[in-house]
């Protein structure tokens, strides 16, 4: 058994302290918003961002920082990614050396182009700081149904501990050393799953939404391949699988933003109708300046910037992308010589 604080009491924050809790471990459920600790405390459930999940009894719910971090041996930081350097400092202080905390959120800082680990790593130099990632809604995780995702740590005995700690019969952890590579694969496909949305709302069909994801998986994958990660990581759980299923999932709310921005509404307007972050507006700038930075072509994170930012027709920015120059699939594959 560990004693694990979750940093974060939003839908997937919840999720994981019901999954930990019902893995025997000792969870902690920290929160700031007092209307939010009321209503966990009392209610056992998260009812705004998780309805129908009851957290265990055992799981305590604390307001105190300090508290919920004093003498535990993993720590979950499960806040959107927006405000992940706030809360990192507030952590800071009372964080030891070498105290495991596990980044569950998606996404890249839009001023600093930082994955959210670079940024826990400055704010919090002393922690060994980890990532955890993969194709998995707080919906279906405090539900218990079957998923899979992927933990990375530069040091392998920390990937396999907490390999341990999460996995259970409904979840299963797959390891990996290549932190980079996985921060950016769940941050960028949240930009894809907007323009996926998008081509949802507009009523568009198959065809063209898996024209997005083939092509913007390729997207993602030469970026993150630029910026350091690993080739083999972007045809996995947070390349390919996270793709898949926030591009087509009901409960995925950058595809549901999208779907609003199709149907005619701004992306502020948008983000005000989903009700919780949508990670992929916050990520969208920042995957087109790395991309402008490593000189890398993403035509559909551009499209999805234009329509963002500079009020582009979603309709008019799918035309421009089909009917860019002519191009072929893979510039690695040649023809044999008749």
């Amino acid at each position: 058994m560990k004693r694990v604080s979750v940093i974060g009491a939003g839908s997937w924050g919840t999720a994981l302290a019901v999954l930990l809790a019902n893995n025997g471990h000792e969870v902690m459920l920290w929160s700031v918003d007092p209307h939010e600790i009321e209503m966990l405390t009392n209610k056992r459930e998260q009812e705004e961002k998780l309805p129908g999940v009851k957290l265990p009894d055992s799981v305590v719910v604390e307001a105190d920082m300090e508290t919920s971090l004093t003498d535990r041996d993993v720590v979950v930081m499960a806040v959107p990614s927006p405000v992940v350097r706030t809360v990192a400092k507030q952590m800071s202080p009372f964080i030891a050396d070498g105290q495991v905390i596990v980044n569950v959120a998606k996404g890249i800082e839009d001023v600093t182009y930082m994955t959210l680990s670079e940024i826990i790593e400055e704010e919090i130099p002393n922690a060994e700081v980890c990532v955890l990632s993969g194709p998995s809604h707080a919906e279906e995780v405090g539900k218990g149904i079957p998923t899979t995702v992927v933990v990375a740590s530069k040091k392998k005995e920390i990937a396999d501990m907490l390999q341990d700690v999460f996995m259970s019969e409904v979840f299963r952890v797959y390891t990996n050393p290549d932190i980079m590579g996985i921060e950016l694969g769940g941050a960028l496909k949240n930009v894809i799953a907007l323009a996926a949305g998008t081509t949802d709302g507009l009523g568009y069909g198959d065809n063209t939404k898996a024209a997005l994801m083939t092509r913007g998986i390729a997207e993602l994958s030469r970026l993150g391949v630029a910026l350091g990660g690993k080739a083999e990581t972007f045809s996995g759980l947070t390349g390919v699988g996270d793709l898949i299923v926030t591009c087509t999932s009901v409960h995925s709310r950058n595809r549901k933003a999208g779907y609003l921005i199709g149907k005619g509404m701004t992306a502020d307007e948008a983000m005000k109708e989903v009700k919780m972050v949508v990670e992929g507006v916050y990520s969208a700038k920042a995957a087109l300046g790395l991309a402008k930075k490593c000189g890398v072509d993403v035509p559909i994170v551009e499209a999805v910037n234009r329509v963002l930012f500079e009020n582009a027709d979603p309709r008019e920015e799918v035309s421009h992308l089909l009917l860019r120059e002519r191009r072929k699939e893979y510039t690695t594959l040649e023809w044999e010589e008749a």
